[in-house]
């Protein structure tokens, strides 16, 4: 006697309209975190979820946003990279934003997304701490440090815990700050270096975390990598070749992971 395939054929497809139904409201979700303002910029775009590769998140300012989709172009098939949705802004707003996005992502009527726990979080804060504001203006003559070396440090500490606690087996991989250059508005040119001294003080009590020194690595080329003089951002050169830096690293840290396992 043949069983009937309707029962199957509709359980099927019950299973394959809840999938849908699901990533739709996952896109959704990660849509009102992202806003409009990154609609249409691909380094924000929510990547399909493959089970079988690790998870890498990138956490960090308008620099990271220009080499996010270079990143992900080098570990096509090889992880599943996310970035934050938005701008990573100064080492204050690191814990809020973080836990708005895990928030927001793992709402149980979401059918729990995001079930998943990172693998790899390269994180950077620092390019918006000694920028100097003024009436929510770029003005280092008459502005406002955002934040003080002592309460730079205070902060990275406390992002340290959060990170630890919310990914304990994650790798995490700290990069520090890219140069400012002379001229800029609202920053000082020789900043950079004194907060990523800072952050690399806090770091030697962590040497389980990893460091990506993108101050080293981009300052001899940043003559030809800034979009303009006296501009923090890079061109795309600057943004590929950070992007592979960056990549790379993550890619030793996966690796080493693998090897551990």
């Amino acid at each position: 006697m043949k069983r009937s395939l309707k029962p199957f054929a509709a359980t099927l497809l019950l299973l394959l309209w809840a999938g849908g139904a699901c990533a739709d409201s996952t896109r959704d979700a990660w849509a009102e975190l992202r806003g409009e303002r990154f609609e249409k910029n691909p380094g924000f775009v929510l990547p399909d979820n493959d089970p079988a590769l690790p998870n890498v998140l990138i956490y960090g300012d308008s620099i990271s946003i220009g080499y996010t989709q270079r990143v992900r172009e080098n570990l096509k098939g090889e992880a599943n990279v996310y970035r934050l949705y938005c701008n990573g802004g100064d080492s204050s707003s690191f814990i809020d934003k973080m836990s708005r996005m895990h928030s927001v992502m793992r709402d149980p009527k979401l059918d729990k997304p995001w079930t998943f726990q990172w693998d790899v979080v390269h994180f950077n804060v620092g390019l918006h701490d000694l920028k100097h504001v003024s009436e929510g203006r770029l003005d280092k003559k008459n502005g406002k440090q955002v934040s003080l070396i002592d309460t730079y440090k205070e902060n990275l500490n406390k992002i340290i815990a959060y990170l630890q606690k919310l990914s304990p087996d994650a790798q995490l991989i700290f990069a520090t700050t890219t140069p400012v250059p002379e001229g800029e508005p609202g920053r000082i040119a020789g900043d950079a270096a004194k907060y990523n001294a800072a952050a690399l003080e806090v770091l030697r009590s962590h040497p389980e975390i990893a460091i990506n020194d993108l101050y080293a690595f981009t300052k001899p080329n940043q003559a030809r990598w800034w979009v303009e003089p006296g501009n923090v951002h890079y061109n795309g050169a600057g943004q590929k070749a950070q992007g592979d830096e960056v990549a790379r690293i993550i890619r030793e840290a996966l690796d080493k992971k693998g090897e551990a396992q």
